[in-house]
């Protein structure tokens, strides 16, 4: 089916338990949230400030380096090296104790500064610091359950992974409540609660499926590699995958800059922002949805040898979620409330989100085409386009933003239209990839 399947039906085949999972994942997030905005503003602004660097942990373990580990194995069993794709599994284990004794490192450790160059100050500040505490020391749960999620998906098994994240996000989400709110006897943690219920979730999640990948009935063994550990195994997983933690770095430096200028206008207009780009952020998911797909897939037609299939299967993914964005992207702009008023009623919060929103959402279709993109160039091994296209939307939006608040006078508007551009170029940019040598052998 990956080689030689109808493209629209293989794509929407392996897709929907990604879409479903991410699905899931949304709602998690949308339920952090709104659990933590019954504790007040304060607490929303110090979620507002830790949430990119939240999602930062989901998009390398799942989307950068969990690409990087899916492009590998499935390059490997394209060009039919099944144990290639076995070292590929442990070395991907490998990598994700690494990174995530690094994300504890970074963002326990130098908590207190990260947030606070944020704007974060006061209350919000010692919550952020409280809520990142608790995530990072267990993030390991995240990276293994994520890394052997992405060896499945490289082998065409989208289920397992799919359905193990969407059982285990639907037991986060009332955890969560549980945990913020101090329901059923638990403890009530306040802010704590979503970091506390994210770790205990992906711990059930990472046995899960690390047990998919062990004894012989397994569709590829997760074992000590022939030979031991080689630096070719890792070079492989991380010519991708360093290169896509990079976009990752790129992509939330984005938000996290414009979070530090809007943080300006105190912590009102940082909360009110912090919602409506939390929708920017979900759109990520939604593209991985698709995009997981699209790795494993181009990258097996890539081992293949079949460039042009594979350059189909990118566009035709691509349109879909470009489509889905798109829709998304209208409705909020039209009616930014079904979404702002979920979570707050703050009405300075309000007003820098529906600025937000009008501005911003009806981009939000190149922003979905782009990820799709992204995901799907991957698959290729080849990260340059896709730094290229993060670093065009970057210098956009916060030179421009600067320009417009500093030298112009345009206030937020001005900011936010450059955050538009710059998902704009983004998009168009990464168009431009699929007709590089990397797409045509």
């Amino acid at each position: 089916m990956m080689l030689a399947g109808p493209i629209f039906t293989t794509i929407l085949t392996l897709a929907a338990p990604n879409v479903l999972n991410v699905a899931m994942q949304s709602l998690v997030s949308i339920s952090d949230a709104w659990f933590v905005g019954q504790l007040g503003t304060v607490e929303l602004a110090a979620l507002a400030l830790v949430f990119p660097t939240q999602m930062a942990l989901g998009q390398m373990s799942a989307g950068a380096m969990g690409g990087g580990i899916s492009s590998s194995v499935a390059r490997a069993l394209g060009a039919g090296n099944r144990a290639g794709a076995e070292a590929a599994a442990a070395h991907a284990l490998a990598i994700s104790l690494g990174m995530a004794a690094l994300f504890a490192i970074v963002f326990v450790g130098f908590g207190y500064t990260i947030y606070g160059a944020l704007g974060g100050s006061g209350r919000a500040l010692d919550g952020a610091v409280s809520f990142a505490s608790i995530l990072f020391i267990g993030c390991v749960a995240h990276w293994i359950a994520n890394s052997m999620a992405s060896v499945l998906r490289g082998t065409g098994d989208m289920k397992t992974p799919g359905y193990a994240l969407v059982v285990t996000a639907a037991l986060q989400i009332p955890l969560t409540g549980a945990l913020t709110l101090g329901w059923f006897g638990f403890p009530k943690l306040g802010i704590k609660g979503p970091a506390m219920a994210s770790v205990i979730a992906f711990t059930l999640a990472a046995i899960w499926m690390a047990s998919r990948l062990i004894g012989p009935k397994a569709a590829l063994r997760l074992r000590w590699p022939v030979g031991g550990f080689r630096w070719v195994s890792f070079r492989d997983i991380l010519k991708v995958g360093l290169v896509a933690c990079l976009v990752v770095i790129l992509t939330n430096g984005t938000v996290l800059l414009v979070t530090a200028l809007i943080g300006r206008a105190g912590d009102a207009a940082i909360a009110g922002y912090g919602i409506g780009s939390r929708l920017e952020y979900m759109l990520v998911p939604i593209s991985f949805g698709i995009g997981a797909t699209l790795t494993a897939l181009v990258g097996t037609n890539i081992g293949a040898k079949q460039y042009v299939r594979a350059q189909r299967l990118a566009w035709m993914g691509a349109l879909m979620a470009g489509g889905i964005a798109a829709a998304i992207g209208i409705v909020v702009a039209i009616w930014p409330d079904l979404w702002l008023g979920m979570f707050t009623n703050d009405p300075g919060a309000l007003a820098s989100g529906r600025t937000y929103l009008h501005i911003v959402g009806p981009v939000y279709g190149f922003f979905g085409l782009a990820m799709a993109l992204y995901f799907a160039s991957q698959g290729t091994g080849e990260m340059v386009w896709p730094v290229v296209a993060n670093l065009s939307r970057i210098v956009i939006a916060v030179c421009g933003s600067l320009l417009a608040l500093d030298v112009m006078g345009w206030g937020v508007k001005g900011l936010f239209t450059f955050v538009a551009l710059g998902i704009v170029s983004f998009s168009a940019v990464l168009a431009f990839s699929t007709t590089r040598p990397a797409w045509r052998g």
